[in-house]
């Protein structure tokens, strides 16, 4: 009995020390790495660039957000035409759902899901915005996305779409769509600069001083959009592109309170994105509110962004305004920002051409009615 109670105590003793070892060797030995790793986030993957566009091939008109009225697609056709392309509306592009979508969403994906199966068609112009894409996300397949890379177009509610597509590893346009394409009848300066980007002549833009721009020189893979459309996808790991690390994000907005933009950034801080930018390209802010006590959206977002040392570039031309030259999401790009300007370059194969946006901004304006109907922050059938 003794004998035996004295190997089961000492079987116990020298088991109690095994593991007591164990723990603190795992306590102990990679306690510095995992310190290190910890909160590190990976990464963003580059993405790849679709084949530039040539003479005759295909390009898919569709509507994944809000309907437009047929005129302003026909005229975008005529367009895409004169461009040497060849127009595919989507099936379900004339459809209407609650009043105000082009159809439902397994519709408007549809048309999506076609568009990217068909290898004949090398791009994918958005009709318009609006609001609608976070209702696709589940109803794409990303691998469809990946296999089949090419162009996708659009901006404002297409936001959502980019990040898919980034998240695929594919890059796509920020841009005019054919809610303004059809009504310039693409005689625009947003509309001749997507033209030429589709055909292979990518822009580095050379942008006037702000007052709230902050110096230096960045590189990253270019991500955001429209605020109110990317910032509840942080957190979705679906399309997720915010937690990546080596970011530049760039953010835009129309019709919203400066508290709601407030919010929205705030919510940025909270999900711990800020940690992953390495630079910000702060874009138009249209029409935003007057409820706080600030000059413009911009000096209320630079007492944020001034306890990071990141470079930020103010008043880029991108966005709801009568300027929305197109950039390319999910490309690594370079921004230089100075005493007396900037710049922002894309890492993309293809002929290269500066681009001087002060040239492009004395244009006449749109009506703050019709830039609010387009991006759906109002809304009209006959828009």
């Amino acid at each position: 009995m003794f004998r035996t109670n004295y190997f089961r105590s000492a079987a116990c003793a020298a088991l109690t020390i095994a593991l007591s070892g164990l723990l603190f060797t795992a306590c102990s030995d990679d306690s510095s790495s995992s310190a290190s790793d910890q909160g590190k986030a990976d990464p963003l993957a580059e993405c790849t660039a679709p084949a530039f566009l040539k003479k005759g091939d295909k390009v898919a008109l569709l509507s994944p957000s809000y309907s437009t009225p047929d005129s302003n697609i026909q005229n975008t056709a005529a367009v895409l035409k004169e461009w040497g392309f060849e127009p595919v509306i989507g099936k379900n592009v004339g459809k209407l759902d609650a009043g105000k979508y082009a159809g439902t969403a397994q519709e408007r994906a549809d048309d999506f899901i076609e568009a990217l199966k068909d290898t004949s068609i090398k791009a994918i112009l958005s009709n318009r915005g609006g609001y609608g894409t976070i209702q696709l996300v589940d109803l794409i397949d990303l691998k469809l996305v990946t296999d089949n890379p090419k162009w996708l177009i659009g901006f404002s509610d297409i936001t959502t779409l980019h990040a898919m597509e980034t998240k695929a590893g594919v890059m796509s346009i920020h841009g005019t769509m054919s809610s303004f394409i059809g009504k310039t009848r693409g005689k625009d300066d947003n509309s001749t600069l997507l033209r030429d980007l589709l055909k292979g002549t990518v822009p580095t833009y050379k942008v006037p001083k702000h007052k709230f721009n902050q110096k230096g020189k960045a590189e990253g893979i270019l991500v955001g959009g429209n605020m109110a459309t990317f910032v509840p996808l942080v957190g979705a790991s679906d399309i997720d592109v915010f937690s990546g690390d080596g970011i530049i994000l760039f953010m835009e907005e129309v019709g919203e309170s400066l508290h709601n933009i407030d919010r929205m950034f705030n919510a940025l801080e909270l999900h711990g994105v800020m940690e992953n930018v390495k630079g910000v390209v702060l874009g138009e802010f249209v029409d935003s509110g007057t409820d706080l006590n600030y000059e413009t959206t911009e000096e209320m977002l630079s007492k944020y962004l001034k306890k990071y040392n990141i470079p930020v570039l103010c008043g880029f031309p991108a966005g709801h305004d009568d300027v929305n030259v197109p950039i390319v999401m999910g490309a690594k790009v370079k921004m230089d920002v100075t005493d007396n300007g900037a710049t922002l370059a894309f890492d993309i194969d293809g002929e290269k051409k500066d681009v001087d946006t002060e040239k492009l901004l004395n244009k006449p304006s749109l009506a703050k009615s019709l830039r609010l109907i387009l991006s759906g922050k109002l809304f009209s059938i006959d828009e």
